[in-house]
This record gives C-alpha cells, sequence and structure tokens, in this order.
C-alpha cells in the first residue's frame, strides 16, 4: 500500500480515537436550577420600553398590549428641545392607560425653568388627576455639549439647575418620585475609590466632564436625599470599531453583554459611596445602536437584536435591576429602534413575547459555559421557567439538572429562532437527557413543580 495512503488511514482513526481539542469545546453544556434558593422578587416595570410622541396604531395595539409591557417613559431627544406640551402629556397618558403601564414623565432640564416644571405636575397629576408617579428631569445631560450644541455643561451644572427643578415640582406634589440623572454611556470598569476606570469615552457618553468631574458621584453628592432611583443609558455600538457609525456585528454583540456583569455591579458601588445608601437602579434607555442602523446581520431591525436584546433582559433581571426601558416601541421604517411599525412588528418585538411566560421570582441557576445563558424564575403557582439563550451560530448539547426533580419534564417548550417567532414548539418534553439547543435561538421551558 502506498505510504502516503497509510499515513492518512492511520491519522483518521486516531482522529477517532482521540478527537482534537476543538471538538471538545463543543462538549455538552451543563445547566443547573436550584428551586430553593430564592433571588427575590422580579420587579414587573423590567418589561418596559420609550414612548415618546409615537402613536400606538389603533390596529397594532393589540399586538402592543401582548408584550406585556409594564413600564412606559415619555422622554429621549426632544425632552431638553421645547418645554413639555399638556397634549404630549394626555397623548401618552391615553396609551400608557391602553397598555396597563406605569409611567415615566419626563421634563426639561437645558433651558428649562422651575416654573415650567412645576405647572407640568399641576396639570398632569391636580388638574388631570393622572397621579403619575415617577418624573425625570432632562435627558442625557452628559453630551448636552454634542447633541444640544451649548458650549458648556459641567456636572456642577447638572446637579445645581436639577435640583431646582425637582424642588419646585414636588412643593406642586409632595408625593412624586424622581429618577435620575438619565446621563449615557456611564460604564464603571474599577468602582476603587481614586483609581476609578471608566470604558472608553468614544463609546456615545462620557463619564466624565470636561474637568474630570464625575457626572453621577456629583450629581448624588448634590441630589442623593432627592432621588429614589439612579437611571443610567446605555447604547454599546458593538460593531468592529466600537463607534456610532459602525456597523454592528454578532461576535460584536456577543461581546459587549459581558459589560453589564461589570457595569451594574460597580454601579452599585459608586452610588453607595457616593450617596452613602443603597439606591434602586433604571436602565431607562437601551438597545445595541442609537444610530438608525438597519438591513445588516446585527443591525437594530435585525433578528439578531432580538437574541441579544432577551440576554440584556436577563442580565439586568439577574442583577436585580427595577426599571428597564429599551428604545424604543414604536417606529417607521427609518427608525428601526421600535419594536413595532404602523403595521408589523420587528424581530425584538419577539423578545419581549418569550418573557411574558417567564415567572415573577428570580431563582438561582447555572452554566458550565459562560456563552450559554441561563435564566430561571418561578411562578405564583409554584411553575417554574427555565430560559436558555444559545447566542452562538451553531447548536449546542446541554443537559439540564434541576434540585429536587430526578426526571424533569417540560409541560411547555417555547422557542425564539430563526424558524420560529416566540413559538411553543413542544410539550410533556422529558429533560433528563441531552438537549440540542439551535444556534442564535432562545428557549423556554415551563415546568410544573
Amino acid at each position: 500500500m502506498n505510504r502516503n495512503i497509510v499515513f492518512l488511514l492511520l491519522v483518521i482513526c486516531l482522529g477517532v480515537a482521540f478527537p482534537l481539542r476543538g471538538a471538545a469545546a463543543q462538549e455538552s453544556v451543563a445547566l443547573s436550577v436550584d428551586p430553593s434558593a430564592s433571588l427575590g422578587a422580579i420587579s414587573p416595570y423590567v418589561y418596559g420600553s420609550n414612548l415618546q410622541n409615537s402613536v400606538i396604531p389603533p390596529k397594532m395595539m393589540d399586538k402592543a398590549k401582548a408584550t406585556g409591557i409594564k413600564f412606559l417613559r415619555w422622554g429621549g431627544g426632544d425632552s431638553d428641545r421645547k418645554d413639555l406640551e399638556k397634549s404630549s402629556i394626555d397623548l401618552f397618558m391615553y396609551q400608557v392607560k391602553q397598555l396597563g403601564a406605569e409611567p415615566l414623565m419626563t421634563v426639561r432640564l437645558l433651558n428649562g425653568t422651575p416654573e415650567a416644571a412645576a405647572e407640568d405636575v399641576r396639570y398632569a397629576n391636580i388638574e388631570k388627576g393622572y397621579n403619575i408617579t415617577y418624573w425625570s428631569i432632562g435627558n442625557e445631560p452628559n453630551i448636552f455639549t454634542e447633541v444640544m450644541k451649548v458650549d458648556k455643561y459641567t456636572a456642577q451644572d447638572l446637579a445645581s439647575q436639577w435640583r431646582v427643578i425637582a424642588e419646585a415640582m414636588r412643593k406642586v406634589d409632595p408625593n412624586i418620585k424622581f429618577m435620575g440623572p438619565d446621563i449615557t454611556g456611564y460604564v464603571v470598569l474599577d468602582a476603587t475609590p481614586g483609581s476609578m476606570k471608566y470604558l472608553d469615552r468614544a463609546l456615545g457618553g462620557h463619564s466624565q466632564d470636561n474637568q474630570g468631574t464625575d457626572w453621577l458621584q456629583e450629581f448624588l453628592r448634590v441630589n442623593a436625599d432627592l432621588l429614589d432611583v439612579v437611571t443610567i443609558h446605555r447604547y454599546p455600538y458593538p460593531g468592529a470599531a466600537r463607534s456610532s457609525t459602525a456597523a454592528a456585528t454578532i461576535e460584536g454583540l456577543q461581546e459587549v453583554n459581558k459589560e453589564w456583569d461589570i457595569a451594574i455591579p460597580n454601579l452599585r458601588a459608586v452610588i453607595k459611596a457616593a450617596a452613602g445608601r443603597d439606591i434602586p437602579i433604571g436602565v431607562t434607555e437601551f438597545n445595541s445602536h442609537s444610530g438608525p442602523s438597519s438591513g445588516a446581520e446585527a443591525s437594530l431591525d435585525s433578528f439578531y437584536n432580538a437574541i441579544w436584546m432577551s440576554d440584556v433582559l436577563g442580565r439586568l433581571i439577574s442583577h436585580k435591576v427595577e426599571f428597564i426601558a429599551s428604545w424604543d416601541f414604536q417606529g417607521v421604517a427609518n427608525h428601526p429602534w421600535g419594536l413595532i411599525t404602523r403595521d408589523s412588528v420587528r424581530p425584538s418585538y419577539y423578545a419581549y413575547i418569550m418573557y411574558t411566560h417567564f415567572g415573577t421570582e428570580l431563582l438561582t441557576s447555572q452554566s458550565s459555559d459562560p456563552s450559554l445563558s441561563i435564566y430561571t424564575a418561578k411562578r405564583a403557582d409554584g411553575v417554574l421557567t427555565v430560559m436558555v439563550i444559545n447566542p452562538t451560530r451553531g447548536a449546542r448539547s446541554v443537559t439540564l439538572s434541576v434540585t429536587g426533580m430526578d426526571a424533569p419534564k417540560a409541560a411547555e417548550t417555547w422557542r425564539l429562532d430563526p424558524e420560529h417567532n416566540a413559538e411553543q414548539i413542544g410539550t410533556d418534553e422529558a429533560l433528563n437527557g441531552t438537549l440540542t439547543l439551535p444556534g442564535q435561538s432562545v428557549t423556554l421551558y415551563v415546568i410544573n413543580p
């Protein structure tokens, strides 16, 4: 036999007997759930979005309600361009009531006045009886110089101007609660006092003003006594260049989600140090991109953005964030952020549909492979809901163990992937063997106790 053929056969045989390391990396991932290890209640306001001046078309209202959205914010880019109009309050509150959501109303900060903000509260809560609890003042003040084209705006300007307006508003209605400061791109990589480190300033926001003052620390130093929820915005721009003009990539989206696991714990540390107490956290704007990114494999209107958004929600829920609002709820063709359009839905809409099956009490769960995410919650009736996200391109094999269950079985299996739009794909599925998760998928198992 030819020597080359003999050598080739030997290599093939060795490959079968001793698989290469690359194959070992694809061995089954071990997923585990402990139903007895509760991490507390999940806030209903983690399922939120921004609405601003958008109008949900009547024919899309049933689709909008199906998302289970329970928190709606009026705010965004126009909040500091003009005073809040009474008709805007009325339109917003009409849609809030249609969806059964908790509202957050934003008043003007830049060039705003205490008198105008106080009148907004009087009109909404006294004259109209809307009884809006949550209010914010201004939108993304740490980029006023870039976006609003003001010559100078500092952390001290924010802290002092915000306080004057807040005090005037609370005189009208002492029961209102404040959320703020809605700064964007505030990502602390190291919260050690005296040696804090931030994510690169080019990523859509500044953590410090041009004088080197930390925006959030200065704001809390002055206003922590008035504040009920600390709020930030986050658009990671997950392209090759990590800039606001770079196209998003699937690999980039996979990487940036890990930043939440650093950013939220460090944000809590900053709050505790600056305010002297713990304050609840809200992420009142988030999406993969703040520009009109569309038509690409990982753009705002892509299927993969829905997979990414599902994982963001799971991570923020796991870190006990209490308010989460995507940007945004409704948008026409040239406004690709919206979950819904005039007459249809975008893929990210289905991320929220998947979470309508998720429980209300967060439980402990783990994955042996950090590239696969698992989130678990219990419903009020004791039913377990286990969500597993495979953001990678290829199918993965997993095993699932549930403490106290020898042979867990899914009464329902739901899936979001390129072939299923948050659809039920099975009943009475045995979960005690090896399970296969398609690439780029979200799978939710409903397990009876």
